[in-house]
């Protein structure tokens, strides 16, 4: 017999889920923060989480007469509440489903791109400067030459 999580979902085979992974979820702990502060008593925080089913027990006890909401509040807090893959809810930024690794990757390669066309656009500049210069010399060379 396996030991439930507190509070766990159970899976659809009606076993309780395993037991926590390693790794962090891409959703926000200061989004779910927020949302259990303001509705924790109706455990908006859960549905934002996946956990559907706890957050219809916690919203039909009205936050588990205000214990379940203040424990609740704790685990997020300390970084210990989990999503309902049981990842840690960790970043306070919000990230965008499966984009997080994908978009800093396309930063860096713009980055990358407009660090190459600084480097190029001042090459031109000073091949155009030393264009300008021996047009100059030679519109003075040519003023200076007696006819």
């Amino acid at each position: 017999m396996t030991t439930p999580i507190p509070y766990d979902d159970e899976s659809p085979s009606g076993q309780y889920a395993a037991a926590p992974r390693s790794g962090t979820s891409e959703q926000s702990r200061g989004v779910a923060l927020i949302l259990s502060i303001f509705g924790g008593w109706a455990g908006l925080h859960r549905f934002y989480t996946g956990r559907w089913k706890t957050g219809i027990a916690m919203a039909m006890t009205m936050g588990g007469f205000g214990i379940w909401w203040v424990y609740d509040l704790i685990l997020i807090g300390a970084g210990e509440f989990r999503d309902a893959n049981q990842l840690r809810l960790s970043s306070w930024e919000p990230t965008h489903a499966g984009r997080g690794a994908a978009q800093s990757r396309d930063v860096e390669l713009l980055v990358e791109r407009v660090d190459s066309l600084e480097r190029d656009l001042g090459e031109m500049a000073e091949r155009l400067d030393f264009a300008e210069r021996m047009l100059a010399k030679d519109r003075e060379r040519r003023s200076i030459s007696p006819p």
